[in-house]
């Protein structure tokens, strides 16, 4: 028999319905929590956090649900910020603007760009809320272009204790350098944000070339690729051999790079924000590791060599490569080295924990750090060695939370040695 689930309305009255049962975007994840919160307001967030601290419940902020690992998974209050969409402000001289934690990464894209400025870059998809993409560390790919959680500059959160709390440029005098880097990539466990202040560029566009060539042409002028294009990328088809390549330039400055008879599959030119992204009708799972760029390569010919001989017959999608500027967030998987990533993706229909398991450990013993939002296997003993500041990430996520009323029992993982 089910159990009633109460879900507080805006005017903080409750009711009660049958608990209605979450699930992921890719559909691997599934859970019911105990409570459905949908604030409108930052007063409201607050005091949602202060209601669950009170009772000693857990409180978990969820977007759009992208993320593949249980991050938002909890038996206690379940927190959308769907309500929480829409540009605050925005200055267009000093290249900054703040958004609401709920909007969509495409939305924000058009807002901004209405405002003559755009976002440096974007994931290989724009599906995710703001918040969350920018929480997990998500990215896109440019040997000089961070991912997005390094253009976080400020911003607004609801602490553990429901103290609403300005950080960096948000704040005044009183910045706080320390606190911008761990909240630039904090999974959630710093607070809920409710407002994120954002360094912007002036608004752009690209014009973008799909080409499919052998991998090995690929691999021979990977270097040189990278070094020409504003963005660069390939995915990898493990049955075929071949690489699809993904060039992105300013109109009219595009390198002359591209190999003889190369196989020619998009071509198209418009606004930044509309480029970046691909469209993805299918729905898929994967686990990506951020290696350090100059073991990239050998990395991947490891990991071609070990899909090519164990995993080739069952691999129904491709395996994706990109680059990313190093950054100075504690939790950044990118941060203090430049980075090429490797990841792994596989149709949700088709099983992916013998694939996944396998490859993991060759990334590790590249010094790969996991993404935060995709599957991976490590616990706090495994990820603490891989950051230099994790025990200051730490210290701060105790000040702001300092009941713990953010973690779940993923987090607890993630973030507690036991």
């Amino acid at each position: 028999m089910q159990r009633p689930v109460s879900v507080r309305r805006t005017d903080g009255k409750e009711r009660t319905t049958v608990p209605e049962e979450f699930v992921n975007w890719s559909g691997s994840l599934r859970f019911t929590p105990g409570e459905r919160s949908a604030p409108r307001t930052e007063e409201e967030v607050a005091a949602e956090v202060r209601r669950a601290a009170e009772r000693g419940l857990t409180v978990r902020p969820v977007g759009s649900g992208h993320s593949s690992v249980p991050l938002m998974a909890t038996d206690d209050v379940l927190m959308s910020l769907d309500a929480l969409t829409g540009l605050v402000r925005h200055d267009t001289a000093a290249r900054r603007g703040a958004v609401l934690p709920g909007t969509g990464l495409a939305d924000a894209g058009r807002l901004f760009a209405e405002a003559g400025l755009g976002m440096e870059n974007l994931g290989d998809v724009d599906y995710q809320a703001i918040a969350g993409a920018i929480g997990t560390g998500t990215h896109g790919t440019g040997l000089a272009l961070g991912n997005l959680s390094s253009t976080l500059v400020g911003g607004r959160l609801v602490t553990g204790t429901g103290e609403i709390f300005p950080f960096g440029e948000d704040a005044g005098e009183d910045a706080g350098e320390d606190l911008v880097r761990a909240a630039q990539v904090s999974l959630g466990s710093l607070g809920v944000l409710t407002s994120l202040t954002l360094r912007l560029v002036p608004a752009y566009g690209l014009h973008r070339l799909n080409w499919c060539t052998h991998i090995d042409w690929v691999l021979d002028h990977f270097g040189e690729l990278a070094r020409a294009n504003r963005h660069f990328d390939f995915y990898w088809y493990p049955r075929s051999d071949d690489a699809q390549v993904r060039t992105l330039n300013e109109p009219g400055r595009e390198p002359a790079l591209v190999p003889p008879g190369a196989r020619l599959h998009a071509d198209e030119t418009g606004p930044g924000h509309e480029i970046i992204p691909n469209s993805r009708d299918l729905r898929f799972d994967e686990m990506e590791y951020m290696l350090p760029l100059e073991d990239g390569l050998d990395c991947f010919r490891e990991v071609r060599k070990r899909i090519k001989e164990r995993h080739r017959q069952n691999v129904g999608w491709r395996v994706l490569v990109r680059t990313v500027a190093a950054d100075e967030a504690m939790l950044s998987n990118c941060t203090g080295r430049p980075t090429m990533t490797i990841a792994l993706l596989q149709n949700n229909e088709l099983p992916h924990e013998e694939y996944f398991a396998d490859l993991e450990p060759l990334f590790l013993e590249w010094g790969g750090r996991p993404h935060w939002g995709k599957k991976h296997t490590l616990t706090a003993a495994g990820l603490r060695p891989l950051y230099p500041e994790w025990d200051a990430f730490q210290d701060i996520r105790r000040r702001l939370d300092p009941q713990g009323v953010f973690l779940n029992d993923y987090l607890r993982r993630l973030l507690e040695e036991t």
